[in-house]
Parts: C-alpha cells; sequence; structure tokens
C-alpha cells in the first residue's frame, strides 16, 4: 500500500501536476481553463501521475458506470500519488450518511484522503487548493501560456477541432436527470467572450468548432 504523502512536502523545482479527465465535452473544457491556469502561473502538467507532486482528477458523476470510473481514478491516482484533489460533476454529489449526520459528499464519504473536492466549473476552486497544497510564486516574466490560441487558453482536443462551450447549466427539472443539481441552473456565456474565443481558435488553426451546452 502506498504511503500518503504529507502536505508539507517540498515540491519539484518546477512543481508538476497531473491530470486526469473523465466525462463529457462540458468536463473537458472545465478541464481546458485549469489547464490554462496552471501553464499561466509555471506549474508543470502532465497526463500521468509518474514524478507529480498533486494529481487532479476530473470527474464525471452521470451515470453508475461514470461514477465507478471516477471514484476508480481517485482511489489509483492516491494509491500511485498520494496527494489528489478532485473536482467535476462527482464532487457535487450528495449521498445519505450515517444517523444524524445528513447529506455527505460521496467522494469525501468513499476516499476521506483526498486534499480537496468542488463540483463542476470551479476553476478558481482548483486553483486555490492548488496554492494551498503546492504553493509556487507567480512570476509574470517567465510563466507564460505555452500554447498558441492567445485567450482561448489549452486545448485538449487534436489540434484541428475544439469545443466551443456557450452555457452552463439547466432550468429543466427531469426527474430522470441530475445534471441541475451537479451543474446549476442555465447560465449563457456572454456573446462577446464567445465570438472571441472562437476567433482565437481560428487564427490558431482549429477548422471545426463543436458548439456544446447542456
Amino acid at each position: 500500500m502506498s504511503e500518503v504523502i504529507s502536505a508539507a512536502r517540498q515540491p519539484s523545482v518546477i512543481p508538476k501536476v497531473g491530470f486526469v479527465s473523465l466525462g463529457c465535452p462540458k468536463a473537458l473544457t472545465d478541464s481546458e481553463l485549469i489547464l490554462t491556469q496552471l501553464n499561466a502561473e509555471g506549474y508543470q502538467t502532465s497526463k500521468t501521475f509518474e514524478g507529480a507532486d498533486l494529481v487532479i482528477v476530473n470527474t464525471c458523476g452521470f451515470i453508475d458506470d461514470a461514477i465507478k470510473e471516477s471514484l476508480d481514478t481517485i482511489g489509483e491516482a492516491l494509491a500511485e500519488n498520494g496527494r489528489v484533489i478532485v473536482t467535476g460533476c462527482l464532487g457535487a454529489k450528495k449521498v445519505s450518511g450515517n444517523a444524524g449526520e445528513g447529506d455527505v459528499n460521496l467522494v469525501r464519504q468513499m476516499h476521506p484522503s483526498v486534499l480537496a473536492v468542488t463540483g463542476p466549473h470551479a476553476t478558481q476552486e482548483v486553483m486555490d487548493a492548488v496554492h494551498l497544497n503546492l504553493p509556487k510564486p507567480h512570476d509574470p516574466f517567465v510563466d507564460l501560456v505555452p500554447n498558441s490560441f492567445g485567450i482561448a487558453g489549452i486545448k485538449l482536443t487534436p489540434r484541428h477541432y475544439a469545443y466551443l462551450k456557450i452555457s452552463e447549466g439547466c432550468n429543466h427539472r427531469c426527474t430522470f436527470c441530475i445534471i441541475p443539481s451537479m451543474r446549476g441552473d442555465l447560465v449563457s456565456r456572454p456573446i462577446g467572450d464567445v465570438l472571441g474565443e472562437a476567433r482565437a481558435l481560428f487564427e490558431g488553426g482549429v477548422k471545426e468548432l463543436l458548439v456544446i451546452s447542456q
């Protein structure tokens, strides 16, 4: 069994964050925002746990198979690395606790040793957790975003296409769907932001934009 590494462990010269992104294209765009911010602040990022100072897992919690995959991935990251931040839809999922406890966070219940848990589209909360557990002073003269998409940031898709998210959440309350409880009510992005991101992607070489919403 891997030993859980203390939160006080000293980071490497350039702190390295392992990142796993699960779920739908909307979750992928959340991952892109977090990765863009990490790179802008000078953190190294990796798709593997090896050599990482901590790991971020962006989860899905929509169906049972996705919940199992997310919980298994968190467990694998804890076993291999020991320092894990959880974000995404599963991070917002509550389950009934023991008598007198009320509802409890599912991720915390299954994996109590994770460093932090946030819900979806929570870039700042994730970065706050990173800053707390893996601090690195920001140097505006050296910490540049290594991509050619400008304001559109880092993309995890192949270079010829990208997802363009125009809104988040849903106002409907279908009895079979848990999306509103996880991602909140419908909020549209300002049209200027959407057009600006689309323009930056086009100028960076993207040929196909896949518009996504709820």
